[in-house]
């Protein structure tokens, strides 16, 4: 299991992510307009997994506005903002702040995506939403990047996982 802080108080999460270098797992998750999509209908293009526990706090929001505005616009670039939230939600945020390139996605009908990432917190006040984690998979599926993030209330390493489509 990974540890990582929640205000600083110790939380861990049901393991590590996937190791850089290997393929990244794929999943199904649901979008904004309840539909499934899965990593394999990126497959050609750089995706970031924008994972956190949900889009209706500070930092999750900010990182969702952040990865829009540097990296969905990119050729070959999809962002995919991934949480627990209902599609609802992510739906909600992406129209009131006007974010259109950055896809929302929810583990809400299975949870193969925490199951194959390993970012469910299990314990804590935060217990069953998601770390916040930042990977970054290339054309071909493999990891090339992963940030887990220490502390909950930290945003990812914006300038790290951004040079890292490059």
């Amino acid at each position: 299991m990974a540890q990582i802080t929640l205000g600083g108080n110790p939380v861990q999460t049901q393991g590590e992510l996937p190791a850089v270098g290997t393929m990244a797992p794929d999943f199904s998750l649901t979008d904004t307009a309840l539909q499934d999509r899965s990593l394999a209908e990126f497959k050609g293009q750089k995706v970031v997994l924008n994972i956190f526990p949900s889009i209706d706090t500070g930092v999750c929001s900010a990182s969702a506005r952040k990865f829009n505005a540097d990296a969905a616009g990119q050729d070959g670039v999809v962002v995919l903002n991934i949480s627990r939230d209902l599609p609802f939600a992510h739906k909600r945020f992406c129209a009131a702040e006007g974010i259109e390139d950055a896809i929302g996605l929810s583990e809400l009908r299975n949870s193969n995506f925490s199951d194959n990432y390993k970012v469910r917190m299990l314990d804590g006040g935060m217990k069953d939403f998601f770390s916040r984690a930042v990977i970054i998979v290339n054309e071909e599926g493999k990891i090339i990047y992963t940030e887990q993030v220490p502390e909950i209330g930290q945003a990812p390493d914006y300038d790290a996982a951004l040079a890292a489509l490059n």
